[in-house]
């Protein structure tokens, strides 16, 4: 038998166009830095956007929204990007493109649920939970009418704090979730008594029957207190969570036992949504967290849905609506009016305008530079010499993308250095927007209609 080789698969490295943005950089006044969390140059826009963000963290932004404005390739995405690092994990941050909404069987419904998903509601509730750390776990077997081998009939675990320990029994909804989490000794968990939700916190080394030098899995701290006790636990939510929960309550089943899934979720299921959320505002126990909505190339909208927009913007749970356009003075769809960005005028009046300008040289350089690093393609002075020349006669996102087959053809040769011949070479290969251009006015003859 001849030998088989096995040799390991090759992961590729992947890294969005925005991966390195970490935020704004701002400084602790809100005044843009130079270079910082990813970003480089349009100050004034940064700074801008920064105050967006604080209003929107003091809840100070009701009912307006934000337009972002400028040429293509001048980080009108990439600010919106780092707004939402700013805001961070616990605000809801939803983005979409105007194709997308253009493109919607139902334009309305697709961006009230967009909008809904961009509001979250953090509850808090007091709940009678029992936590600590596992230190034994026996499953129950049972003996059914229906399986001839014994089924998982719950389990009996016992759990320490550093001042408490307690054994329970609970049953195989419970036991259940100890086998899909893979529960074991050392794990610090909590079950909520009322509903049996179990939920990992991490593991305490020192008490697991196996531990390892790395692991997925938080070391923590064993807990202190009682074991059984009263907590308050806070989770954010969404208002499309809940109106998909209570939607899914309401749902019916079909003559075969089938559940009918609603294409749309109902005006009525969404009221139902919203004196419950103001139910809890109004009992301290919940509290709105409006995120952002952010609409792409938002002029690939329509006249039903910028009336959409201008009306859900005035609503009690409305986000902040953040738009962004590279578009000058053009036709509205669906209407004959021109108007600048191609949005009615009653919307711009309605909108904070943050606008963008292109790129200086040294900025690019520096763009470019830390794309390269972000993307691990070593660059040679004269080689950064030669993309920050291409992108600034050209386009700075051409020259981006020709970081990666500049490092192939570096490789080629036998080199992990990118030289200036490498951004040439590839240069001549792949075509620019300029240079598609000339390329179709010279065979536009040839080329099929």
């Amino acid at each position: 038998m001849s030998e088989i080789q096995i040799t390991p698969v090759r992961q590729p490295k992947w890294s969005s166009v925005h991966s390195h943005i970490r935020g704004l950089g701002l400084d602790k006044n809100g005044k843009a830095l130079r270079v910082a969390d990813g970003m480089i140059g349009q100050t004034e826009a940064r700074e801008a956007a920064g105050l967006v963000v604080e209003m929107v963290k003091q809840g100070r932004l009701g009912g307006k929204g934000v337009l972002i404005v400028g040429p293509s390739g001048t980080g009108k995405t990439a600010i919106a990007v780092a707004m939402a690092r700013e805001l961070g994990e616990d605000t809801p941050f939803v983005a979409i493109n105007g194709s997308e909404v253009l493109a919607a069987e139902n334009k309305t419904e697709f961006l009230m649920q967009a909008m809904r998903r961009a509001v979250g509601v953090r509850m808090r509730d007091e709940r009678e939970v029992v936590t600590g750390v596992v230190t034994d776990l026996k499953y129950l077997k049972r003996t059914s009418p229906f399986y001839p081998y014994p089924v998982l009939g719950g389990a009996k675990v016992t759990l320490e704090t550093r001042d408490d320990s307690g054994t329970f029994t609970v049953g195989p909804e419970v036991a259940q979730q100890f086998q899909e989490l893979g529960i074991r000794k050392g794990d610090v968990i909590m079950i909520d008594v009322n509903t049996g939700e179990v939920r990992r916190l991490g593991r305490v080394k020192e008490k697991a029957a196996v531990s390892y030098d790395i692991d997925v899995t938080e070391n923590v701290e064993i807990p202190s207190g009682r074991v059984r006790s009263r907590r308050e636990i806070v989770r954010t939510l969404t208002l499309h969570d809940i109106d998909a929960s209570i939607a899914a309550q309401r749902a019916a089943f079909t003559i075969f036992g089938f559940l009918r899934e609603e294409s749309a979720i109902s005006d009525e299921v969404r009221s139902r949504t919203d004196e419950l959320v103001k139910k809890l505002r109004d009992e301290g126990k919940a509290e709105l967290v409006p995120g952002i909505m952010f609409i792409d190339d938002a002029h690939m909208l329509d006249i039903e849905a910028f009336s959409f927009l201008t009306k859900a913007m005035e609503g009690e749970f409305a986000p902040i609506i953040v738009l962004a356009t590279n578009r000058g003075m053009t036709t509205v769809r669906g209407t004959d009016e021109v108007s600048p960005h191609g949005m009615p005028r009653d919307l711009l009046d309605r909108l904070l305008i943050i606008t963008t300008k292109p790129y200086s040289e040294d900025e690019i350089r520096e763009i470019i530079r830390v794309r390269a690093e972000e993307e691990e393609v070593e660059l040679s002075d004269d080689a950064l010499s030669a993309l920050t020349k291409i992108g600034a006669e050209r386009s700075l996102r051409y020259a981006v993308q020709l970081l990666q087959p500049a490092k192939l053809a570096a490789e080629r040769r036998g080199s992990s250095r990118v030289e200036a011949s490498d951004v040439e070479q590839v240069s001549k290969l792949f075509a620019d927007l300029k240079t598609s251009i000339e390329y179709v006015e010279k065979y536009k003859d040839l080329l099929l209609h």
